[in-house]
Order: C-alpha cells, then structure tokens, then sequence
C-alpha cells in the first residue's frame, strides 16, 4: 500500500494536488509546515491517481485544477479548494474569509482558471 493510501482516512480534509507543478507543490508544501497536525491528507495525484480517481474524477481534472473533500465528504475545486484549506490554517483563515466575497471570488476564480488552462496546456495532454 502507498503512503498516500495510508494517510487517506475519513474525516479529515484531503488535498488532492499536482505535485509536477512546482508552484503548486511549494505552495502546499507550505501549508503542510503551518497546518496543524491530523487535520489534512495530502495526496500528489501524480504519483496516486487512483485514489483520485475513486471519487469519480479523471487525472486530467486533477492536473487541472486543486481539488479538496472536506471532512464531510464535499468535494471543492479551484479556488473552492483553497478556500477550504485556508480556513483550517491560522494565519490564513483572514484570507478565506476575503476570498469568499462573490466580486473577489469572482476575480479569483477568473485568474486562477486562467492559469490553471495555461499550465495544463503546457503539459501536452
């Protein structure tokens, strides 16, 4: 069984990222330091799609876009996911709040699809 399978448990939030990107995986190797322990499952879809996969989703969404199941099983995409994660970490959750209001979230959502599209793109699928 993989270490990503391992950690993947019920009731905890887990994120599902690109871990090819290297944005995307500074940006979450980041929370993982201030994240408060036991709360987040951190699962690099490119080194196990399956498990992403189990929830419906293809890879190529994955490679997409962040995507996050709460605690209670929702899922979250996009700037939805970040949103999720931002609430759980102390010095963010300022940043959720702000990023929740529609004409922010709105902006938000526009840039982030912008570059999500861009980078996918540039991967070659």
């Amino acid at each position: 069984m993989s270490e990503s399978k391992k950690l993947y448990r019920k009731n905890k939030i887990t994120v599902f990222y690109d871990g090819m990107c290297g944005l995307c995986s500074r940006e979450i190797e980041h929370y993982k330091k201030v994240a408060p322990q036991d709360i987040f499952d951190w699962i690099d879809i490119t080194k196990d799609p399956e498990t992403f996969e189990k929830l419906g989703y293809s890879k190529e969404e994955g490679l997409k876009a962040l995507h996050v199941k709460d605690a209670d099983g929702s899922i979250h995409v996009a700037v939805d996911a970040f949103i999720v994660i931002w609430q759980q970490l102390k010095n963010w959750r300022l940043l959720a709040k702000f990023a929740k209001l529609p004409v922010i979230k709105k902006i938000a959502d526009f840039f982030y699809r912008h570059f999500a599209n861009w980078r996918f793109k540039k991967l070659g699928y």
